[in-house]
């Protein structure tokens, strides 16, 4: 018997989770943080729906907070499995779940000083220890293209996934003794056409699809528009003498920001004078790892690093430091500033926010996608006024939304890549479900396909 059971992203965006089962062996895909309002975040502490103990694998599709933020705990509660994954992905979860882990001891220890002497203590979901003791479990890297035995009965091959550095799809090989079934994991996948990584693979032959639907109800704006409009952002708020506070994930999308920013000001569209400053260790981290995997990148950009490095400009500061950051609020114009987290919920970037929301002279730009209840869904939605560190910040600066930076795959880039072959059934999660799930969903039932939207934890057995 084949089952397959979600997990994490089931009728929402984050915690990307995914058990199958097969011939007895117990497989996870995945095991990402929930991301988004409190009440939401508070269900990473919850137990799992499963045993840990009880999973002989986890194959990881990206080093993304949302699918891998969770694997440091399911070692603490008892996980000896093996972790199959990509080798730049392997280096970028190892920044991840440490910096998770860092601001979870720094939050408890917040928190300590804030609760009464008869509260029990409020521990971080895990330690840096912990995320530690995890890495102890990845097995050799996996290289796109290999197919790799993970059990009897279940092979895995890794799919480039076009998303950011070292994502894949995966597709899995079940053989339970009676039958055999090929189903395929998308993780989240990228549009065609990014300066730094790859197009993602089109889905092969699969009897099964678990497919992505962040933006499964709509195109995104096209990337040299995009573009343009990040250039006007930053013209018109330099002008004004503000500075640009750009929220951002740390992987893949501060690179890809760095690399415009390196062309406009390069050709004369962008001030020589603008101060750029990426304040994220944990994406100063990455950009270095970014440099050591050209095996990812796409041909265009290989060729660009034969003359120079295209992510450096004049004017750019990297920093580490808690005093580099603090000092940057002492700027009241002509910076650019590049901070997490992307959807303002930790990081350094609501300091910088708590600084430059309530002045009408700056500029807040938004390039990634916002969860519902998160602080960069407030400011994007019109809120009057945000709370940051327990103060009301009215918000007066000037607010952009750019979704053309997405690396998160349109509606139409969802289409090609799955084509027109016919399948069994195509499973869709990691969406809204007013929006991209059921929008994608009619969609797809309009092109014949047999298309569902699982439940959390329900068990559906593949036949």
């Amino acid at each position: 018997m084949i089952i397959y059971a979600c997990h994490g992203a089931a009728k929402q965006v984050t915690g990307s989770c995914h058990l199958v089962i097969c011939n007895r062996h117990r497989v996870l895909i995945d095991c990402g943080m929930f991301q988004g309002s409190r009440e939401t975040e508070k269900t990473n502490a919850e137990p799992f729906d499963f045993d840990p103990a009880s999973i002989d694998a986890l194959l990881l599709t990206h080093a993304h907070l949302d699918h891998c933020g969770r694997i440091p705990l399911l070692v603490k509660r008892g996980f000896r499995g093996r972790i199959y994954t990509t080798a730049a992905t392997r280096e970028l979860a190892r920044v991840v779940m440490l910096d998770a882990a860092s601001l979870q001891e720094q939050d408890a220890r917040r928190a300590a000083t804030r609760q009464r002497k008869d509260e029990p203590a409020e521990d971080p979901l895990y330690t840096i220890d912990d995320a530690l003791h995890a890495l102890d479990f990845f097995a050799p890297d996996v290289t796109y293209g290999d197919t790799v035995r993970i059990t009897d009965g279940i092979h895995a091959r890794f799919l480039d996934a076009g998303h950011i550095l070292g994502s894949a799809s995966i597709l899995l090989e079940l053989d339970d003794g009676h039958i055999q079934r090929r189903m395929l994991f998308s993780g989240d996948l990228g549009n065609s056409g990014r300066p730094i990584v790859r197009d993602p693979m089109p889905a092969p032959a699969a009897d099964y699809v678990i497919m992505e639907s962040t933006y499964g109800d709509r195109p995104h704006r096209s990337v040299p528009d995009s573009v343009e409009e990040l250039y006007q952002a930053i013209r018109e708020t330099n002008a004004r003498r503000g500075n640009v506070i750009i929220p951002t994930f740390a992987l893949e999308r501060t690179q890809e920001i760095l690399y415009y920013l390196h062309q406009g000001i390069r050709s004369g569209q962008l001030p020589t004078h603008l101060r750029v400053f990426l304040d994220s260790p944990m994406a100063i981290s990455a950009t270095e790892i970014f440099r050591r995997h050209p095996e990812c990148f796409d041909l265009d950009f290989i060729a660009e690093l034969e003359h120079g490095d295209p992510f450096d400009m004049p004017g750019l500061h990297f920093t580490r430091e808690t005093s580099e950051s603090m000092a940057i609020n002492s700027i009241e114009s002509g910076a650019v500033i590049l901070a997490g987290s992307g959807m303002c919920n930790g990081g350094r970037v609501r300091h910088h926010l708590k600084h430059n929301l309530w002045r009408e002279r700056s500029s807040v730009v938004f390039v990634g996608y916002a969860a519902e209840g998160t602080l960069a869904r407030r400011i994007v939605d019109g809120a009057a006024s945000v709370q940051i560190f327990n103060h009301d910040i009215a918000v007066h600066a000037q607010i952009w939304t750019i979704n053309g930076f997405s690396a998160h795959a349109d509606q139409p880039a969802l289409l090609d890549w799955l084509g027109a072959a016919p399948r069994r059934r195509v499973f869709l999660v990691h969406g809204e479900y007013e929006r991209g799930m059921a929008k994608l969903q009619e969609v797809l039932q309009a092109r014949g396909f047999d298309c569902q939207l699982p439940g959390m934890a329900e068990s559906i057995k593949i036949d």
